[in-house]
């Protein structure tokens, strides 16, 4: 058994091409991160789902914030188990063979760096298993610098922690109990968040009622298929507006040539479309003169 490990971690994500933290996470550059913050949850869910990824998503969490503020950030999982003494003992001892000090829940804010966010299953204990209060989301905050937490499980100290700025965190409840009985199972290894599954380096995407965990190999195909997505929405609700196409038409997976060519021709002479000038639209083109066989209904 050992904790953060950084074999294991790379052993974990081979898909992952770049750099990587010290650590071994995937590090996905901060330019996607910063993107990121202008997308929706639906345009950033729809590339990852249609590539077989359908246990991203957790959607039956509290938030810390109800001002539509966006948590996004590279994981760091942790999960735990039910206290047994023997067990416990065990783990403890591992802990103090790497030099680890306090509280199961320190190792893991301890080890935190500038991008994080804390990704906790505690298996969904909330009296005895406030995973964050006033102090360790502060902590994360030091760290972190614009960071937060996904915690399966409690919270207390809200008052608290609501001061704290620039912090969103999800969870499941809150309680005053301190946290207590728990142990560590695993530390930056595979963690299941209710319906979700998330592995380190994971890009933590918090919007609205619920967290997508978005595979760090990903992120730049999710980022520019999302950014697609954000721009056939503008156009096609122009075009819904001028009666030229349907709403079936624009919403298949699939559009025609004739339609790829207006498209083009919206995003070099509008300027609602500048931003999205110089994207590869091959693949598109593709389809559409060639066919796709897996386009046998609407777009999610």
């Amino acid at each position: 058994m050992k904790f953060n490990c950084r074999e294991d971690i790379i052993a974990l994500t081979p898909q992952w091409k770049g750099d990587r933290l010290d650590d071994g996470r995937p590090y996905v550059p901060d330019k996607y991160l910063k993107a990121l913050r202008n997308l929706t949850l639906e345009e950033v869910w729809k590339p990852i789902f249609v590539k077989g990824y359908e246990s991203q998503f957790e959607g039956r969490l509290k938030t810390l914030h109800d001002d539509g503020r966006k948590l996004i950030g590279r994981a760091v999982t942790a999960t735990y188990c039910p206290f047994r003494p023997d067990l416990d003992e065990v783990v403890k001892n591992q802990g103090r063979a790497e030099n680890r000090t306090g509280t199961y829940n320190q190792w893991v804010i301890d080890s935190l760096v500038e991008g994080d966010v804390v990704v906790v299953d505690m298996y969904d204990k909330i009296y005895k298993g406030t995973f964050l209060g006033g102090n360790l989301t502060t902590a994360i905050k030091n760290k972190t610098k614009t960071g937060g937490g996904v915690i399966w499980g409690g919270v207390r100290d809200v008052e608290q922690m609501k001061k704290i700025d620039d912090v969103q965190v999800y969870f499941r409840g809150i309680d005053p109990t301190p946290i207590r009985d728990f142990i560590m199972t695993g530390f930056n290894t595979a963690t299941r968040i209710g319906n979700a599954i998330c592995l380190p380096g994971d890009i933590v995407f918090g919007a609205g009622g619920g967290v997508l965990f978005i595979p760090s190999h990903l992120v730049p195909e999710v980022v520019d298929g999302a950014s697609k997505t954000q721009v056939k929405d503008m156009f096609g609700f122009e075009m819904i507006t001028q009666n030229k196409f349907t709403t079936a038409q624009i919403d298949k997976n699939t559009w025609t040539k004739e339609m790829l060519d207006l498209l083009m021709d919206f995003i070099e002479n509008d300027d609602r479309a500048a931003e999205y000038r110089g994207m590869d639209w091959s693949h598109e083109y593709d389809l559409a003169i060639n066919g796709d066989p897996t386009d046998t209904q609407s777009a999610l």
